[in-house]
């Protein structure tokens, strides 16, 4: 009884499991994808609906300029290059480099804070009012949903690095960072299609 007992407890030792795992292996992991997948669903209805508009209207934009392009294709450009800092901080937060991740998302909150700049200068060239039209409207819903996903992973970049800069880090901090970067990846990739959408769809549809 005893030697079944004490190979019982062998059995169970799970003394040699990581304490911190990283992408699928992280329940945190799943629980971005889900979320992202969510919000991703919402993103594509609303630009279902801009399209269903379009095909209900003779003119579009209706009485409206398209928006400028300069501000969305500079913030475009800010956008992907903000890619190279987040990659960096999200490989080395799998080597536990505390340095590195720590320079990387002082990066990642500097291009975030150039992200919200442009964007205000973004959203006074769209050409329309949001209550001027269902057109204003939902060009002005695009970018409220994408400008709430852009702040909250700002805020959100900015106290985890405040965390990392706390005298002691658990290792969940450099899961935290791993996942940060994947939410930051979330909001370049949305912000591609509507970008096509709302600055060039509207001149491609008038050609």
């Amino acid at each position: 009884m005893g030697t079944e007992l004490m190979q019982h407890r062998r059995s169970l030792n799970v003394a040699s499991l990581p304490d911190v795992t990283f992408a699928a292996r992280s329940m945190t992991w799943w629980g971005t994808i889900g979320m992202m997948a969510i919000e991703g669903g919402v993103f594509a209805l609303v630009i279902a609906s801009y399209f269903y508009l379009h095909s209900r209207s003779q003119n579009w934009p209706p009485g409206v300029p398209p928006p400028d392009l300069l501000w969305g294709s500079l913030n475009t450009g800010v956008f992907l290059l903000s890619a190279l800092p987040t990659e960096w901080y999200r490989r080395h937060a799998h080597q536990g480099d505390l340095r590195a991740v720590r320079i990387g998302l002082g990066l990642a909150i500097g291009f975030g804070a150039l992200n919200l700049i442009i964007r205000y200068f973004e959203l006074r060239h769209l050409n329309c009012d949001w209550s001027q039209s269902a057109y204003g409207s939902v060009v002005w819903l695009l970018m409220g949903l994408h400008i709430a996903h852009l702040l909250t992973d700002w805020v959100e970049t900015i106290v985890l690095t405040t965390l990392f800069f706390s005298p002691h880090i658990e290792g969940k901090r450099f899961v935290d960072a791993e996942e940060n970067a994947s939410y930051w990846y979330f909001v370049i990739l949305t912000w591609i299609p509507i970008y096509l959408v709302l600055y060039w769809a509207p001149r491609w549809l008038r050609s």
